[in-house]
């Protein structure tokens, strides 16, 4: 079984851990994160170490461990490095630009889309003569970035016939046959 609760997080240089009431608060170069704590999970700090403790072994507290530990550290990994994630537009006359926050969309249908962007996901669009178009999403947020992308991919999900779609860089769709004559 996973032990994910019991793996200790290394705070890199830049990143200060402030635990009030409750709420874990992360701050670093990028930005600052915050996280409720719930359950009785307590942390423990020493040596540019972080520890997550639990009160008792049971399976709620086991499963709540693990969960915190993860957000934690993605927290940490944010706020320091950041996260950034890339979609690409597969289809013919599907084009993406942005101005500022908004992100225009045009996806094969009779309308174009304009999805405004919260401001701590920064944007970029590259096109490319004979490639596919690509957008570059990138924050501090783990969690908000992935809605963000679930977001923008659920506007045109991949199909399995062609494979248009919006699809992210690295993705591999399983296609299928069509009608056989």
């Amino acid at each position: 079984m996973s032990r994910i609760g019991k793996a200790i997080i290394t705070i890199p240089a830049g990143v200060t851990i402030t635990e009030n009431n409750g709420v874990v608060t992360v701050k670093g170069a990028k930005g600052e994160l915050s996280q409720e704590l719930t359950a009785g999970i307590t942390l423990e700090q020493k040596d540019g170490e972080l520890n997550v403790n639990r009160p008792s072994d049971s399976k709620q507290h086991k499963a709540l461990h693990g969960l915190y530990r993860a957000l934690i550290a993605n927290m940490i990994v944010g706020v320091s490095e950041g996260f950034e994630k890339k979609l690409e537009l597969v289809g013919v006359g599907y084009r993406a630009s942005h101005s500022g926050q908004k992100l225009e969309l045009a996806l094969g249908f009779s309308h174009g889309i304009v999805l405004e962007l919260p401001s701590e996901v920064k944007v970029d669009t590259l096109t490319e003569k004979g490639k596919n178009p690509i957008i570059t999403l990138a924050s501090h947020d783990k969690q908000l970035l992935g809605m963000v992308t679930a977001k923008i991919r659920s506007f045109r999900k991949p199909e399995p016939y062609k494979g248009k779609g919006v699809r992210f860089v690295g993705e591999i769709v399983r296609r299928k046959a069509g009608k056989s004559a």
